[in-house]
C-alpha cells in the first residue's frame, strides 16, 4: 500500500480528470502511471549502455548525412 500525503487540490484534481477521461479509477490511472515510470530504464542505465558499444565509423561527417537528410526532406 502507498498513500501520498499533502497532494495539491490542483493536482489531485488533474489526476481525477485525467482518470475519469480515460474511464479509469484514480488508483488505477496512478499505478499505471508508476508501472511506466518503474518499467522504464534509468538515466545512468541508458548511459551505461550506450558508452558499452562499439564506436560507428563514418565515411565521411556527421554534419555531412545531417544536411543531406534535410535536403531530402524539403523536397
Amino acid at each position: 500500500m502507498i498513500q501520498v500525503r499533502n497532494v495539491p487540490e490542483s493536482l489531485h484534481g488533474e489526476l481525477v480528470r485525467r482518470a475519469e477521461a480515460r474511464g479509469q479509477t484514480l488508483t488505477a490511472y496512478i499505478q499505471g502511471i508508476l508501472e511506466r515510470e518503474v518499467g522504464r530504464p534509468s538515466r545512468e542505465d541508458v548511459v551505461r549502455r550506450i558508452m558499452e558499444l562499439e564506436p560507428v565509423e563514418l565515411e565521411r561527417p556527421i554534419a555531412e548525412y545531417i544536411r543531406e537528410d534535410r535536403d531530402e526532406r524539403s523536397c
